[in-house]
């Protein structure tokens, strides 16, 4: 009697998490940085299962890590930072869970092949562009993982933007290596052309002060500022953000948020909710694990409505004045205080 309780024992001690659900699903989350938005994206994650039943600490045990990285890895930090995505994976892999939720990026390319090779199903979020996952469309997964993307087309973006600032020629885009960041870009270069408008980028160091890169753009002319989807203008609590959107304001140039950032001073604030995209792959974990559906048979999804808000303080401190069509796409936006 007294081996078969230290057995039981010993078995709670090498297997914690598997004592732990008991009777119970069991989700691990993985993410690189912690940033803010990736926590809305997580927090739709969960809301999206509690509408389904699905709730942390009555039927689901969900645990999160979060792998702290540096502004700026040198190439011996980036590898650090590799090896930690890669044994964090491992870990995950032997707690056994019943899915994984991956949140960005790169905690996304850089342990999927581990989830999958072990076949526990993979669902993404706040993940730009599924081709940077090596996926063959923005709409096909690969066998093991889905997931809801971030992604909205550049083009629809500018012309929004062109519709208020109509006497746009140049629009400065400061960037990181962030690969959502990098995609978009190149991404809006190429269109950019097609209305007239050349895009004039700027790449800084996540570590990087956003003044010096902005007053260089404005000194060749730029007509105004484009901000892309990247995790640099939310470190530091959101500093190189405000920082860009005050010399916008100061400058005189009008400020295009590619993301519905909560501070104000933009123009126009156009990008995905990550509240409705880490709901979106809450559905994809739904189906997954209640209908059981294989990963690789799910489209991967996108936020359909586009949310267009504005400052209307800003709109006015810059002169503009919106089209009748634009008016009635616009709504204000609300700022946290």
């Amino acid at each position: 009697m007294r081996r078969l309780v230290l057995v039981v024992f010993l078995c709670c001690i090498v297997h914690p998490v598997h004592a732990q659900q008991a009777g119970k699903l069991h989700i691990e989350a993985l993410q690189v940085s912690d940033i803010e938005v990736y926590n809305r994206s997580y927090e739709g994650f969960q809301e999206e299962l509690a509408r389904s039943g699905i709730v942390e600490g009555k039927n689901l045990v969900i645990r999160r890590h979060i792998i702290d990285a540096k502004a700026d890895p040198n190439l011996w930090q980036k590898v650090n930072i590799l090896i930690r995505i890669k044994g964090k994976a491992s870990d995950i892999v032997d707690a056994k869970p019943d899915l994984v939720l991956t949140i960005g990026t790169p905690a996304t390319k850089y342990s999927m092949d581990k989830f999958v090779a072990a076949g526990i199903p993979v669902v993404f979020t706040a993940v730009a562009n599924p081709l940077v996952l090596g996926c063959p469309s923005l709409e096909r997964p690969l066998p093991g993982i889905t997931g809801a993307t971030l992604y909205l087309d550049p083009l629809a973006l500018l012309k929004l933007s062109q519709m208020a600032l109509p006497t746009m020629k140049s629009m400065g885009m400061i960037y990181s290596d962030d690969d959502n960041a990098v995609a978009f870009v190149e991404e809006a270069r190429k269109k950019a052309e097609t209305l007239g408008i050349t895009i004039v980028p700027r790449q800084v160091k996540k570590s990087d002060p956003i003044r010096p890169a902005a007053a260089e753009l404005v000194k060749q002319g730029v007509d105004c500022f484009g901000v892309p989807l990247d995790a640099y203008y939310g470190l530091r609590n959101t500093q190189p953000g405000r920082d860009i959107l005050a010399y916008a304001m100061e400058a005189n140039k009008p400020l295009f948020a590619y993301a519905n950032f909560p501070l104000p001073g933009a123009t126009l604030y156009i990008g995905p909710d990550f509240t409705t995209v880490g709901a979106l792959a809450g559905k994809q974990a739904v189906r997954i694990i209640l209908n059981k559906v294989k990963p690789g048979t799910l489209p991967i999804l996108r936020q359909q409505e586009l949310i267009v808000l504005t400052d209307p303080q800003a709109v006015q401190r810059h002169g503009l004045k919106f089209s009748p069509a634009l008016q009635q796409l616009v709504k204000p936006a609300k700022f946290e205080k």
